[in-house]
C-alpha cells in the first residue's frame, strides 16, 4: 500500500544540531542511547497541497470521504527521529507520529518501551502550525522556544497538514531518498500513522480522506480518540482548548463518522473510557483490518500522564497547567505498548489482534453500567480495575474540558479495602492474578507487571 518516494520534490537536511538549548524540544525522557538508539532531527521542506470537500462528502457517516486538490504552499517542518543503532534489532516498522498540539506545543508519547524495545524507528513529526508558532497569550511553539534551531520553520495553515504528513511518509518510508538518509540505511518496509486524541481525528480525517488517494500509510493507530474527524479546510483557524468557543458544550465530544471500510490496511483504534462514551454512536464491528478497544476505568488523562509531562515542562522551560493529583490513576500507556507489539505482528505478519469486550451500556440515553464500586462494567479490565483500591472513572469532578479530559480518581477508604482483600498479602495475590490474565489476553506486557505490584504495594492503605 505504501506509496513511493523517488519522484518526491520535497528536500531532507540534517541532522539539526545545536540551537539555544542543544537538544531537540520534547525530547524522550529515556535514555536512548542506553537503549540503543540513536536520537536524531531533520528537516522536511517543499511544497504541500491542501485539500477541499468534494459533493459534501465529509457529512457522510460512513466515512467514505472524497477530497480533491485545492492549491499549494511551501512548509518547512522538523521530524524528530528515534532508530536503533543496530540495524539487525530493527523490525521493519516506522511508526509515524502525528504531534499533538493541543496544549499549545507539540506533544508526543516517546516515553514507551515497548518502541525502543520492540525495535521500531520512531518519527515524531511537527504536522501543524500551532507546533512552530504556539497559542497566544504564551507562545511556546518551535521558533519561539528555540529559534536559532527552529526559526527557519513554516507551516501556513492546517490545511496543507495532511499533505505534509503524507510527504513525510514517503521520505522515510521503504522508496525514500537516501541523501541524507533520516533512518541511516535502516530497510524499512512499512510506514504506520499514529496520533492521540485531536491528532487521532486529523488521522482519521487522513485515513477517510486522503489515504485512498496516496496509500502512503501501511497501517495506522488512533488512540484516545474520540469519534470525529476534523475538517480539510480551516484556514488560519487553530484549536485553542483553552478558549471555549461561545455556545459549545461538552457535546462537541460526540463521535460523528466511522473510519471507512474499505481502506486495506490495519486500523487500531485504542480509547480509555471517556472516548468509549463518545464513540458508542460509532462504534465498529472487528474485521481482517480493523480492531477497537476500550478499557474500563480508564480516562483521557491520567496521573502518570501528569508527571511525564511536569518533567518534560521542567527540563524545557515550558509553562504548563499544574498537576491534579485527583484525576484517573490508571494510565492509558500500558495498552499502547500493548497496542505496538500487536500492530507489528499484524503488518507484518498477518496476526490480528485479540478481540476484547467492549464496555457495558444501558438505557436511553445510553450510559456506562457500573458495579458496586461505580467502575465501568465490561470492557478491558487492567489489575488496578479488576482488584481496585480507588473507583476510577471516566466521571468528571467538575466544569470545563480540563475536568472532562481528567476523569476521577476516588481511593477507597481503608476500612473498605479490609473488608475487600482482608490484607495486603492477599490483595497482592489477587492483583498478580488479575495482572497475569491481563497478559495472557493480549493487553498487558510482562515487563509492565513489577512495574505495577511495586505501584500496589505502595498504594496499599498504611496502618
Amino acid at each position: 500500500m505504501h506509496g513511493s518516494g523517488e519522484n518526491m520534490t520535497t528536500v531532507i537536511s540534517g541532522p539539526v544540531t545545536g540551537g539555544r538549548h542543544g537538544w531537540p524540544f520534547a525530547a524522550s525522557l529515556q535514555d536512548a542511547d542506553a537503549l540503543g538508539y540513536e536520537e536524531v532531527e531533520y528537516v522536511l521542506a517543499g511544497t504541500a497541497k491542501r485539500y477541499r470537500d468534494v459533493d459534501d462528502s465529509l457529512s457522510r457517516r460512513d466515512g467514505h470521504w472524497q477530497a480533491e486538490e485545492a492549491g499549494e504552499a511551501e512548509f518547512r517542518t522538523r521530524m524528530l527521529i528515534y532508530r536503533p543503532k543496530d540495524p539487525a534489532r530493527f523490525n521493519g516498522t516506522v511508526i509515524l507520529n502525528w504531534n499533538n498540539v493541543t496544549a499549545g506545543y507539540d506533544l508526543f508519547g516517546a516515553e514507551s518501551l515497548e518502541l525502543f524495545e520492540g525495535g521500531f524507528a520512531v518519527v515524531f513529526l511537527t504536522t501543524q502550525k500551532v507546533g512552530i508558532e504556539g497559542l497566544p497569550p504564551v507562545r511556546q511553539g518551535l521558533a519561539d522556544w528555540d529559534p536559532e534551531r527552529y526559526g527557519t520553520l513554516s507551516i501556513s495553515s492546517d490545511d496543507y497538514a495532511y499533505d505534509v504528513l503524507t510527504q513525510a511518509a514517503l521520505a522515510v518510508g521503504p522508496g525514500r531518498p537516501r541523501d541524507p538518509d533520516p533512518l541511516g540505511g535502516l530497510d524499512v518496509r512499512r510506514v504506520i500513522g499514529w496520533g492521540a486524541s485531536q491528532s487521532a481525528g486529523r488521522l482519521a480525517t487522513y485515513l477517510n480522506a486522503i489515504q485512498p488517494l496516496t496509500g502512503a500509510l501501511d497501517g495506522c493507530i488512533l488512540a484516545i480518540y474520540f469519534g470525529r474527524g476534523t475538517p480539510l479546510e480551516v484556514g488560519d483557524t487553530v484549536v485553542n482548548i483553552n478558549e471555549r468557543p461561545a455556545g459549545a458544550t461538552q457535546n462537541q465530544l460526540v463521535g460523528a463518522n466511522l473510519i471507512r471500510d474499505d481502506l486495506k490496511i490495519p486500523v487500531f483504534v485504542v480509547n480509555s473510557e471517556l472516548e468509549a462514551i463518545s464513540c458508542y454512536g460509532v462504534r465498529q464491528p472487528d474485521t481482517d483490518t480493523f480492531r477497537y478497544w476500550e478499557a474500563a476505568g480508564t480516562c483521557h488523562v491520567s496521573q502518570q500522564v501528569q508527571k511525564t509531562r511536569q518533567a518534560l515542562q521542567d527540563r524545557d522551560g515550558i509553562k504548563g497547567r499544574p498537576m491534579d493529583p485527583d484525576v484517573n490513576g490508571v494510565p492509558m500507556s500500558l495498552l499502547y505498548d500493548a497496542v505496538f507489539h500487536h500492530m507489528q505482528r499484524w503488518a507484518a505478519d498477518g496476526i490480528a489482534p485479540p478481540a476484547q469486550p467492549k464496555i457495558e451500556f444501558a438505557g436511553e440515553p445510553p450510559q456506562v453500567v457500573r458495579d458496586e464500586h461505580g467502575i465501568a462494567s465490561g470492557g478491558i479490565r487492567l489489575p488496578q480495575v479488576e482488584v481496585p483500591l480507588a473507583k476510577n472513572s471516566a466521571i468528571p469532578r467538575g466544569e470545563g474540558i480540563f475536568a472532562l479530559l481528567g476523569g476521577s480518581c476516588e481511593p477507597f477508604p481503608a476500612a473498605k479495602v479490609r473488608a475487600l482483600y482482608g490484607d495486603e498479602a492477599t490483595f497482592i495475590e489477587r492483583f498478580e492474578a488479575a495482572a497475569a490474565r491481563a497478559v495472557d489476553a493480549g493487553v498487558l506486557m510482562p515487563r509492565d507487571v513489577p512495574l505495577l505490584v511495586a505501584e500496589a504495594r505502595r498504594l496499599w492503605p498504611k496502618g
